[in-house]
Order: C-alpha cells, then sequence, then structure tokens
C-alpha cells in the first residue's frame, strides 16, 4: 500500500494534468527561475545627453529597466530581478567593495521595487540620483562583477537562466589601467564558466561606441554569434528596449530529442515555444483573518462505507457499449505509452501542400543542440538548406514525451531574416507545423452557392483595395488583459487612476470611411434591394393559415429497433426528441438530459 504522504501529495493528478497540457497544446511550464541583474555605469557621461531634446543615457537606462521591472509583474513575477549601480560616491554590498551600490538585490519584482525605480527618473530623478548616492568617481570592473557573482550565490532558489545586462556609453572604461582590464576580464571568463552570462547594452557617445576597444573579451559574444544577433549602439529609447527585450527573453528549450533520419543516423535538436496564449492570472484564495493564501488537499471517500481512501484503493474504468472496462494503475500507464520520445523523419513534401486550414495548434521551433551530440548543426544546417532550396517540408512523427501519443508534424524550413539594425526578426531553423489526423477533419454541410455578377466582384475588389493595411500581431496587445493589469498596477503603485488602455483591434471608422468614399454606398446599390437597413431587424416570415396548423411530424421507432440500439450500444445515435419522445410512450421519467434519457431507456429494456 502507498504512504500517507504521497497520497496528500496529489503527485499522479498533477503529472496527469501537465501531460494534458501539453497534448493539448496548453501553457508549458519550466524548472527553476530566471534571474537578470540591471548593472547601470553611474560615470559622469551618462548623464549627458547630446542634444537638449534626447534623453540621457541614464535616463534611458532607468526606464528601459523600469519597463521590465513592469513587464515581469505581468508575465512571470516568480523571476528574480536586482539593479546595481557602479561608479558611485556612495557604496553599499556585501563585500564592502568602494564605489559599488546595490540598489536591489535579486528578488521578485514588486510594486515599492517600481516606485524606487521611477523615483530616478527625468531630471528631477537624476538630481536625487546625485544627491543619495551620487556618481562620477573611479571603479574596478572586476570588482563590479565579484559583487554580482554574489548576489547569484546568495539566492536559495534554483535558477534557471542568471544573466547581467550592462548598461554603459563607455567603451574603453579602463583604458589607462591595463592590470583593471586584465582583472576584469579574468573575472568575466570565471562568470562565463560558472553559467552567468553577460549583455552589453551599449549606448550612444560622441565618436561611436567601438566594443572591439575593450568588451569583446567581457561580454558573452559566443551566444549572440550562435543565434545571429548583432546590434549597433542605441541612441533613442525603443531602440535599447528592443535590444533589452530580446536579450531579456527567455531562450528556453522545451525539450531536447532526437532527429531520426534513419536507423543509423540522428541528430539532436531543441524544442522551442515561440507563441503561448497570454491568461488573466487566477485570484489567489486568501485566508480572511491572516491575508495567507490557502491551499486546497483533495480527498477521495467511499460512497459506501465514508472511509477515506488511499491511490492504491482506486481504479480507473471506461464505458464502452455499456461495459464497465476496469484497468489498473500498470495498465493505464502502457495503453499512454506509444513511443520513445523523439522526431522520427518520415518523408517529404512539397510546401504548397501544407494548407492554411491544416491549423491546429501554434506551431513550435526546432534548433540544433550541438552540446549533446556533435556534427547536428551541420548536418541540421545541410537538411535546411536542402529543404530551402528544393521548397519542401519533412514530414514526421513527433512524440515529445513518453506519456503522450505521438503526432505527425511538417518541419517547414525558415531562412534567417535580419533588420536594418542588423537585428534577428525570425532565426533559422524549422518551424514544426501540427497536422490534422483523419479523425481530427470534419464534414461541415455546405449551403448553396451565391454567385455575385462580374460588376459586384470589381466593386468589392477596389473596397478591398483601399483598406489593405500592414498587418503584424506585435502591434496588437490584448485590451482585456492590458486594462486588467493597468489596474493591478494602479491599485499596486497607489496611482489616482489606472492609465487608460487604447484598444487597437477596433476599427478606424473615419479613416476607412475617407479612404472609402462613395465605393460602400454603389456597392450597397448593386447587392442589397433600396429598402435595405442593416441596422433593421429582419421581419419575420407570416405562415398561411395551413403552415401554422401542421407540426413537425413525430419520428417513432418500434419496441425492436429500439431494442437492437440498446444491445448494439448505438442508443446515443438518436436525437433527444426521438429519446424524449420514446420515454413518453413507455411511460419513463427519463429527465431533460440526454444521458439521462439513454441510462432509463437502457435500463427498461434490459430489465
Amino acid at each position: 500500500m502507498s504512504g500517507w504522504e504521497s497520497y496528500y501529495k496529489n503527485e499522479d493528478d498533477e503529472e496527469e494534468e501537465q501531460e494534458e497540457n501539453l497534448e493539448g497544446g496548453g501553457e508549458y511550464t519550466y524548472s527553476g527561475r530566471d534571474s537578470l541583474i540591471f548593472l547601470v555605469d553611474a560615470s559622469s557621461a551618462m548623464f549627458k545627453s547630446q542634444d537638449e531634446d534626447e534623453l540621457t543615457p541614464f535616463d534611458m537606462s532607468i526606464q528601459c529597466i523600469k519597463s521590465v521591472y513592469t513587464n515581469k509583474i505581468i508575465s512571470s513575477d516568480h523571476d528574480l530581478l536586482a539593479v546595481v549601480f557602479y561608479g558611485t560616491k556612495k557604496d553599499k554590498n556585501s563585500v564592502n567593495f568602494k564605489n559599488i551600490y546595490v540598489l536591489q538585490e535579486l528578488d521578485n519584482p514588486g510594486a515599492k521595487r517600481v516606485r524606487e525605480l521611477d523615483q530616478f527618473k527625468g531630471q528631477q530623478g537624476q538630481k536625487h540620483f546625485q544627491d543619495l548616492i551620487g556618481g562620477g568617481c573611479d571603479y574596478s570592473l572586476s570588482e563590479v562583477l565579484w559583487v554580482c557573482a554574489n548576489l547569484f550565490s546568495d539566492v536559495q532558489f534554483k535558477m534557471s537562466h542568471k544573466r547581467i545586462m550592462l548598461f554603459t556609453n563607455e567603451d574603453d572604461p579602463h583604458g589607462d589601467d591595463s592590470a583593471k582590464a586584465s582583472r576584469a576580464r579574468t573575472k568575466a571568463g570565471d562568470l562565463r564558466d560558472t553559467g552567468i552570462f553577460l549583455d552589453l547594452m551599449h549606448l550612444k557617445k560622441r565618436g561611436g561606441f567601438d566594443v572591439s576597444l575593450f568588451y569583446r573579451d567581457i561580454i558573452s559574444m559566443a551566444e549572440d554569434e550562435d543565434l545571429g544577433i548583432h546590434f549597433e549602439e542605441s541612441s533613442k529609447l525603443e531602440d535599447l528596449l528592443k535590444k533589452v527585450l530580446a536579450k531579456e527573453t527567455k531562450k528556453r528549450v522545451l525539450s531536447r530529442l532526437k532527429l531520426k533520419l534513419n536507423k543509423d543516423i540522428a541528430l539532436t535538436v531543441g524544442i522551442y515555444n515561440m507563441v503561448q496564449k497570454a491568461f488573466r492570472p487566477p485570484p489567489i484564495r486568501l485566508y480572511r483573518e491572516t491575508n495567507e493564501p490557502v491551499k486546497t488537499k483533495t480527498r477521495t471517500f467511499s460512497v459506501n462505507t465514508g472511509s477515506l481512501l488511499l491511490p492504491s484503493d482506486t481504479k480507473r474504468s471506461q464505458i464502452y457499449g455499456n461495459r464497465q472496462i476496469v484497468l489498473e494503475k500498470e495498465e493505464t500507464e502502457q495503453l499512454r505509452r506509444f513511443d520513445d520520445p523523439g522526431l522520427i523523419l518520415i518523408g517529404f513534401k512539397p510546401l504548397i501542400m501544407l494548407k492554411k486550414h491544416h491549423f491546429l495548434r501554434p506551431s513550435l521551433f526546432v534548433y540544433p543542440e550541438e552540446a549533446l551530440v556533435n556534427g547536428s548543426s551541420t548536418l541540421f544546417n545541410a537538411l535546411l538548406t536542402k529543404c530551402l532550396e528544393k521548397e519542401v517540408v519533412a514530414v514526421c512523427r513527433y512524440t515529445p514525451r513518453q506519456n503522450i501519443p505521438p503526432r505527425f508534424v511538417a518541419l517547414m524550413p525558415q531562412e534567417e531574416e535580419l533588420d536594418d539594425q542588423k537585428f534577428q526578426v525570425s532565426p533559422p531553423g524549422f518551424q514544426l507545423v501540427f497536422l490534422p489526423y483523419a479523425d481530427d477533419k470534419r464534414k461541415v454541410p455546405v449551403t448553396e452557392k451565391v454567385t455575385a455578377n462580374p460588376e459586384q466582384v470589381d466593386k468589392m475588389k477596389a473596397i478591398v483595395q483601399k483598406l489593405r493595411f500592414k498587418y503584424k500581431s506585435d502591434s496588437f496587445e490584448n485590451p482585456v488583459l492590458q486594462q486588467h493589469f493597468r489596474n493591478l498596477e494602479a491599485l499596486a503603485l497607489d496611482l489616482m487612476e489606472p492609465e487608460a488602455a487604447v484598444d487597437l483591434t477596433l476599427p478606424k471608422v473615419e479613416a476607412m470611411d475617407k479612404r472609402l468614399g462613395c465605393l460602400v454606398d454603389e456597392f450597397k446599390e448593386l447587392v442589397y434591394p433600396p429598402d435595405y437597413n442593416p441596422e433593421g431587424k429582419v421581419p419575420k416570415r407570416k405562415q398561411d393559415d395551413e403552415g401554422s396548423r401542421t407540426k413537425k411530424p413525430k419520428v417513432e421507432l418500434s419496441e425492436e429497433e429500439l431494442k437492437a440500439h440498446v444491445s448494439k450500444g448505438t442508443l446515443g445515435k438518436l436525437t433527444v426528441p426521438m429519446l424524449k419522445e420514446a420515454c413518453k410512450v413507455y411511460g419513463l421519467k427519463g429527465g431533460l438530459k440526454k444521458q439521462e434519457l439513454l441510462d432509463t431507456l437502457t435500463r427498461h429494456f434490459q430489465d
């Protein structure tokens, strides 16, 4: 028998729920917390703007960090963030190094932390920073990195990613001190060896920012070179936000699987989730007296005796043909286990055979994992290049985990795309598109087609041409989610009223009317009758006296037909009105739901 401890953990239920979510395209979960330290240069050059209208590099950094904080509160409030200033007059750190000020240690983002950052924004904020902390002093970057390493080591949680983002506009901080520069390079290498990645958010300076002078040996360029991302210096807040978003976004792998090309050739790939639906988080239940979160525990009791049951005391069953099929836990696991996790190549098909109506759920992204099997990147790139040249998709059998049924998928090749700033818009790899089974397709009854005349078609073409626009999903936010989180933000930050969210999904009626002109009226004249009113109620058709008196004929089934349906287990194919009529004929009380009617008729004819 199982112990009580395992029973209260409900591990089986959690595992099943996670597998059902993964199979049904639900939310993907990751182990560990993402940790990020914002390292901000407080030297004198950071507080000077090149033009009067431009923001200072320090102000850009503070606004960018605040934006990440507010986004983290909405998207992943379990992640850990910290803010460290270096080159300051005052110092505050665990190892008492000079000119290094830890404003916030690694912890969850919250309203108090956002307010603390907000006080350093703008001209008044910079003045407040100089009065409170001060800047423009000498520093040692190796000591700064040492403090950051200590912040990571003080965290008690399991961390999946450890990153440092360095904001500066000084391209050679130790140009006159080779010893300090050497120590900084050594310390940066030590951080890289322990899994801490340093990213440079370099800001605009007079004469340009030269990465090769110092930071090329400091920052973690290997990862960026692998992904093909190269940035120029940022002179605007929008560019800096775009750069930080690309670096801050978690590049977490869902799973690492083998892609088998045949029995003898296989490579290792990583599966990444590119699109995940954003949900409004559910409210947390609190105990009324202490406001502490409450936990829910599920217990199973026997209907007959009322005694508490253990997992070993229960079984599972399925109804098939009016027969209860009882299964043990081991049998249930065997039924769910089809194949080992992985991707198995079946063949290739032309790209044009992949139809849009085959869409089942958002696609995943496939990228090689060189660390597990040497040569995976070379073989992967060769496969990608040939698929792009021949315009074909690779059809595979995909089993993401051990207890999840396999799916047919199409690996659609994707070329690397860069924008004007050499920022990667789309990486090279394969989009893993889920293909429907024959059971997933439905036959929809097609109504009689009403054909339009050529004049009507030409007029609608003109309307469509006038209303064309460039669509990007990144430009449209969910207005319900945005307003919800802004309301929460206002409550958390003690604001007088929440900032109104702009609903970008609403059509721009005035601009559309101006573009279309008289085309809509001309189209209405061609298609609709003269008295057509789109906002008016549709008049009900008057039935003649004979039609109003006649009722829909009842479908009657003989006793033999009903018995045959019961014995074959096909009684459920009958409609609810037919089942109700059968219960009425035999004087049975079947209830309102279909299942109640089926149970009543089944019991009647089996007895």
